[in-house]
């Protein structure tokens, strides 16, 4: 046990901020000897996904409550380390159409990057925070977390997953739909079962056919019912298959949420109770569940162990990419050439067009490795299908807008260069891609002969949009073909508003 009168070091705080659609999250940990060990625990019923309109544009009243619940939050974690911070949105976010808007003015206040993960990538961390929580047994296990807009459901092993999935169904979006006015009838109840077990069709024959051992819940809700179940003595512990039925009969014979109060419901979770309910019903009746444990680690316990792995060089991010260049047979000694000298050039630059931080050269790293994937489908136009490929792949450890920014990188790794390239990423962020693709475009033309030459010294410098690049003449004069390909670079980087200047020297 750590002293709780000492002060823990700075330096081995660790702080995870999940971003629910219901509730918002935050734990902060400390690494001692190698374990992680929770120090606080920070939770505050938000109910972003309740400001969801019709059109998917969250309302000003749902930012307003989460940034002020973040205003809290920032005055905890205001001494860390930004890069021991990680702060995750998920199906909230996902969905809305303003989402920008918010995360911009969320990482003004935590002074760190909001990461929106897809819904695969949440069940991965899910379980990644559930497996540390649990008993080492080697056997496999299925996890389901219902969250505010959408469930996740991860069968694996130890710390590893097998089969996740995500879908779109969770308790603030049920009971908008089918218990608005609280209302329990047999009707309301029936309906939201049955439109949660459409959604589990998706899913239950390929996890029947996977299988486990035992199933653990991990979620507000599960654990809320899990306390019914123990307080009504339908079980010491768990949750069963007959004790959801019996409880299903109780909540229809109450009528109302108000009337769980007296089954020990706490008020903030009252009013998505019957809808949580229904969709782990469904579940344990699609996936023919006989019994549940409930498990307290979840997302933010996941982000903290993935964070610690990033830091003892166990980052699920680069054996996602490495699986990437297995899968697709990429050429790995050139992507190291293309890597090796592209990084020369972006740590010329780095100052003047603010790339040197980890982010961005963490991003050309991965670009460089993986811009040839397309070749696996066809050497024509491969650019473009190596960006569908990152655009459409699930990516462990990647958030959504790293993996946006990776499919740039690729679709604009050679020929076209072009403003509309960058169109799906915000404002703010145009200048450093835009830049780091054309860093990238340099280290794949000067090393286009695949040949164990090294490319000639060059000197970079870069100034607003304009790059300038110094070759030595006499190498320039030997290799023509680099120089009409750096002079078709000129072209091309007109097209997005940039300028290259080539200059020969001794």
């Amino acid at each position: 046990m750590t002293d709780p009168q000492q002060t823990p070091d700075p330096k081995q705080l660790l702080a995870a901020i999940d971003l629910g659609s219901n509730s918002f999250h935050m734990v902060v940990a400390q690494r001692v000897q190698g374990e992680i060990r929770t120090i606080e625990k920070m939770g505050e019923k938000v109910q972003l996904g309740a400001g969801l309109d019709r059109d998917n544009y969250l309302s000003l009243e749902a930012q307003e409550r989460g940034l002020e619940c973040l205003k809290r939050f920032a005055q905890r974690v205001a001494s860390m380390q930004a890069e021991s911070v990680r702060v995750v949105g998920t199906n909230a976010l996902r969905a809305a159409r303003n989402a920008s808007t918010f995360i911009h003015a969320a990482e003004e206040i935590l002074g760190t990057e909001v990461e929106v993960v897809a819904g695969r990538e949440e069940a991965r961390l899910i379980y990644l925070g559930v497996s540390h929580t649990l008993s080492d047994d080697l056997g496999p296990r299925l996890v389901i977390d219902i969250g505010g807009g959408s469930t996740e459901f991860i069968i694996g092993e130890r710390f590893e997953t097998r089969e996740t999935e995500s879908l779109h169904m969770g308790c603030v979006s049920f009971r908008n739909h089918y218990f608005p006015d609280g209302k329990i009838s047999r009707k309301k109840m029936d309906n939201a079962i049955t439109h949660a077990r459409q959604e589990l069709l998706n899913i239950q024959q390929r996890f029947r056919a996977r299988g486990w051992e035992n199933c653990v819940g991990s979620s507000g809700s599960i654990k809320a019912i899990e306390s019914v179940v123990r307080d009504l003595n339908l079980e010491r512990e768990g949750i069963s298959r007959q004790s959801m039925k019996d409880l299903r009969k109780r909540l229809i014979d109450m009528g109302r949420v108000e009337k769980l109060e007296a089954l020990g419901v706490r008020e903030d979770r009252r009013s998505i109770f019957p809808a949580g309910f229904a969709i782990l019903y469904a579940a344990f009746e699609s996936l023919e569940i006989e019994f549940m444990s409930f498990a307290d680690g979840a997302l933010r316990e996941g982000l903290l162990y993935d964070m610690a792995g990033r830091d003892t060089h166990e980052d699920v991010r680069e054996r996602t990419i490495q699986a990437l260049q297995v899968r697709y047979s990429v050429d790995t000694a050139h992507a190291e050439a293309v890597e090796q000298t592209a990084d020369r050039a972006r740590v010329q630059v780095a100052s003047a067009w603010g790339l040197s931080s980890p982010y961005y050269s963490n991003l050309l790293r991965w670009a460089c490795r993986i811009h040839e994937i397309g070749l696996a489908i066809s050497h024509t136009q491969y650019h473009k299908h190596g960006a569908y490929l990152m655009t459409y792949s699930d990516l462990p450890g990647f958030s959504q807008d790293v993996q946006r920014s990776l499919a740039t990188l690729v679709r604009a790794h050679r020929r076209k260069f072009n403003n509309k390239i960058f169109e799906s990423h915000s404002p703010e962020d145009i200048p450093p891609i835009k830049r780091l693709a054309l860093i990238l475009r340099l280290g794949v033309l000067l090393q286009h002969a695949r040949t164990n030459e090294s490319p000639p010294p060059f000197t970079l410098e870069a100034k607003g949009s304009r790059l300038s690049i110094h070759l030595p003449g006499d190498w320039l004069d030997n290799h023509p073909l680099t120089l009409a390909d750096l002079q078709s670079e000129q072209a091309y980087v007109k097209q997005a508003d940039m300028e290259l200047v080539i200059t020969k020297g001794d």
